[in-house]
């Protein structure tokens, strides 16, 4: 791979020549491909090694055409690249209690959708995105993975502004230069300059000043890039340990996992993956406690709109565990809320822009329920409410590619359509035909002949 002459004195000099010469070799190997299983749809054993910092990551001997799996579109795992994945190893070492928690950067969602498996029982996850095309990318994947104890938002940092003392942990993997990620992504390398680093450093700082006062004192920062140089690294976690008031926490890594630590400055613990001593792509990672103590600030108890007594048993019982969840009606829209959550969820829907939130069960016309697509991913279904309907591979991808389908044999009304168990969506049977009720902007866009 040619790479910018600036590029390749500066990663040098920061390796040392026999590091850079094993990492300049790396990048002319093909990356390996990851994923990372959902364990509340999906267990089964995989021909591939397990990724050792990941509880449920496992690198593939192949890339198979992912498309092509109903498995993949109804969130039973994400395609993660295994670097990143070490963000679990911060939550088993240092989070035991169910925290409220903030993904900012967070498309397309990697991240977000491990923290929602890794966290403890109880916990929310705000996952943010502030461009628009990449936030409903993002609204996507955490709706497929399932939780309802997640909200997507599309604001910018400062917007969190209001938010003071409200999360007790918040990830910033932070937009960057891009280093890491010159073997998948070749704009990468056209694009990068030292002016780059600068002003990515820069805006870096900025991200951390305007989300810093939503961290109450006491809780947790994970600062993450895919980028190699100190400016972007090791020096603003200094920055941040100096100018924002945190300690820099260590992590406890296996010698086999083949982790660089610091490179610019031995007194911090932070934890560098470099293609050629690990397998996955370039990454960073620190963890940092902001100083002092504080209890989380509890948003006021909210007036709901609730649901019809009419129709709340019809609601109730197409959710697993109903007791746990408020229901909440907005305009047409019914949604769950897990009750733990709803003061904060309500405060968000209130001061940002939320995309996704809790759980939506239904919508309400002419006093009818239409369930809707993000009840069928929801670990908290309760499939008992609707009559199932079991495809093969080959109507399973005619469903996601939105063609009619005909199930004449089944009962007019919602059907629940399942692939391997797994749910996949919903049609309304109307009896010569089956209304497709796949999101139209989720849809498989291949030619099926090409899959």
């Amino acid at each position: 791979m040619k790479l910018n002459a600036d590029f390749t004195n500066r990663t040098e000099a920061l390796f040392g020549k026999e590091l850079y010469a094993r990492f300049a070799q790396a990048l002319d190997v093909e990356p390996v491909v990851s994923v990372r299983h959902n364990v509340k749809k999906y267990t089964a054993e995989r021909d591939a090694v397990a990724v050792p910092w990941a509880t449920q990551g496992y690198y593939l001997p192949e890339r198979p055409l992912f498309t092509a799996d109903p498995l993949f579109h109804a969130g039973c795992y994400y395609v993660q690249e295994a670097s990143s994945m070490f963000v679990e190893q911060v939550v088993k070492q240092y989070v035991s209690e169910p925290v409220r928690a903030l993904d900012l950067c967070a498309a397309p969602g990697g991240k977000s959708t491990h923290l929602l498996s890794a966290l403890p029982q109880g916990s929310m996850l705000v996952s943010n995105e502030p461009m628009p095309l990449r936030a409903q990318i993002l609204a996507e994947n955490v709706t497929k993975w399932g939780n309802p104890a997640s909200v997507v938002t599309k604001n910018l940092p400062a917007d969190f502004a209001s938010f003071r003392d409200f999360f007790d942990f918040i990830l910033v993997d932070a937009p960057c230069s891009g280093e890491g990620m010159f073997r998948k992504e070749p704009k990468a390398v056209e694009q990068w300059s030292v002016s780059n680093v600068e002003m990515c450093a820069e805006r870096q700082r900025e991200i951390l000043s305007d989300i810093w006062k939503s961290l109450r004192p006491g809780g947790l920062l994970v600062y993450s890039t895919c980028t190699f140089n100190s400016e972007e690294n090791e020096q603003n976690v200094r920055w941040i340990a100096e100018e924002l008031g945190a300690e820099v926490l260590e992590l406890n890594v296996s010698p086999d996992w083949g982790i660089t630590g610091s490179l610019a400055d031995e007194n911090l613990p932070v934890y560098r993956f470099i293609p050629g001593a690990t397998d996955g792509e370039g990454f960073f990672l620190a963890v940092l406690r902001k100083d002092g103590e504080a209890s989380l600030a509890q948003p006021r108890q909210p007036r709901l709109q609730k649901v019809p007594a009419k129709i709340m048993g019809e609601v109730e019982s197409m959710v697993e565990s109903p007791e746990l969840f408020d229901f909440v009606q907005n305009d047409e829209l019914i949604t769950a809320m897990p009750k733990e959550h709803t003061s904060a969820m309500v405060a968000l829907q209130q001061k940002l822009c939320v995309l996704h939130c809790g759980l939506p069960v239904a919508t309400v016309k002419n006093n009818k329920l239409l369930p809707v697509h993000a009840l069928a991913m929801s670990t908290s279904l309760r499939r008992e409410a609707f009559t199932v309907v079991e495809l093969e591979l080959d109507r399973a991808l005619m469903y996601l590619h939105r063609e009619t389908l005909a199930l004449q044999d089944y009962p007019i009304g919602y059907l629940l359509l399942t692939y391997r168990n797994v749910p996949i969506g919903f049609v309304k049977n109307v009896g010569n035909r089956a209304n497709n009720l796949y999101p139209a902007e989720w849809r498989i866009r291949k030619n099926l002949m090409d899959l």
